[in-house]
């Protein structure tokens, strides 16, 4: 930007004052609206150890009587946003969520799309609009924005998961809204009984839906497709959580995905608009991030800022991340850019 000149010339400065009276600034005297981008974020991850501490801390701290959730908010210390624009990373946020054996969380919905990665535990249920979907570890179940939710632990044991929201996107847009409960017009659903051969979808007459009918996708089904996924370009096996009416996200503004790695082998690098949050389900290994390395175990979560060039390395056997990413967003947007080194 050129440099412009400071007048002391008090004609101008009458202007001037005339012009912030309305609100009005010049342009040219704007120095953040010239200024260079600055670099891709940096990552941040938090080790799964020090966040069941945490958690369990929580447990003795409060009552799910006495708050909306017991959840603890994970806030990248690297984010280039102002508050109360800081989340995990840029768009999403993610949350520890923790329930005790008998407690419950009330209905209630939001426009933000939401999902719930099983982390530790098993015995609870997510109700959404009124479908049961039990909760048990690599589990994954969505909230869709819009969609009644609430939950109950019927287990003998706290059950801790990752809550995932694109809320950031919501309060930047000014879309963010809020409804407690009680539940009310539920629509009809679709069992999930009529998804299971696999090309070939139910046709019931119900007018389509921005998100897929299936709220629940189970670990089992999830670690079985993805040993079967051949190689990606990459060097990694992958599979996509998807709506089973269109193969499109399975909720509007969040794609997730379920990726193995082979070990010892480093992925290609790869470099994307979008922004990402991961949750390592097994395995541990190491992620190259720009310029820094984010050492991972087994139940770790770790983002992935846009404009970074990426790579993921296993060690000491398989492991399997699931990825949760804005995608969807940018490609909607006609902003999605995406390349591997050396293509």
């Amino acid at each position: 930007m050129a440099e412009h000149a400071v007048s002391n010339d008090p004609a101008e400065a009458k202007i001037k004052a005339g012009w912030a009276a309305g609100n009005v600034f010049p342009l040219w005297e704007n120095e953040a609206a010239h200024a260079a981008p600055s670099g891709p974020e940096k990552p941040y991850c938090w080790k799964w150890p020090i966040l069941r501490a945490f958690a369990e801390e929580a447990l003795a701290l409060r009552d799910t009587k006495a708050v909306e959730r017991r959840v603890l908010q994970l806030m990248s210390p690297h984010s280039q946003l102002p508050k109360p624009f800081v989340g995990s990373t840029t768009n999403i946020a993610g949350n520890i969520q923790v329930l005790k054996p008998g407690e419950a969380a009330r209905a209630h919905r939001h426009s933000m799309n939401a999902l719930r990665f099983v982390i530790e535990g098993e015995g609870a249920v997510t109700i959404v609009d009124g479908k049961e979907c039990e909760m048990s570890e690599g589990d994954l179940v969505t909230t869709p924005g819009w969609t009644w939710h609430e939950h109950a632990h019927r287990g003998a044991k706290p059950i801790m998961w990752l809550d995932v929201l694109d809320a950031g996107l919501h309060r930047y847009l000014g879309t963010a809204a809020f409804q407690p409960g009680p539940t009310n017009n539920m629509p009809k659903h679709t069992p999930d009984s009529a998804f299971v051969s696999m090309g070939m979808n139910p046709m019931t007459g119900d007018a389509p839906r921005a998100f897929s009918p299936l709220f629940r996708y189970p670990w089992a089904q999830a670690k079985a497709a993805v040993a079967a996924s051949p190689l990606d370009v990459d060097g990694a096996r992958r599979v996509r959580y998807a709506n089973p009416m269109d193969g499109g996200p399975c909720m509007s503004f969040l794609d997730c995905h379920l990726v193995e790695l082979e070990p010892g082998v480093e992925t290609l690098p790869f470099r994307t608009s979008a922004h990402a949050l991961v949750s390592v389900v097994e395995g541990e290994g190491v992620s190259r991030v720009g310029e820094t390395d984010v050492d991972w175990g087994s139940k770790d979560t770790f983002s992935l800022p846009h404009g970074n060039w990426i790579s993921h390395k296993a060690k000491n056997g398989k492991a399997r991340l699931m990825i949760t990413s804005d995608r969807e967003v940018y490609r909607r947007l006609g902003l999605l850019t995406e390349e591997y080194a050396g293509t």
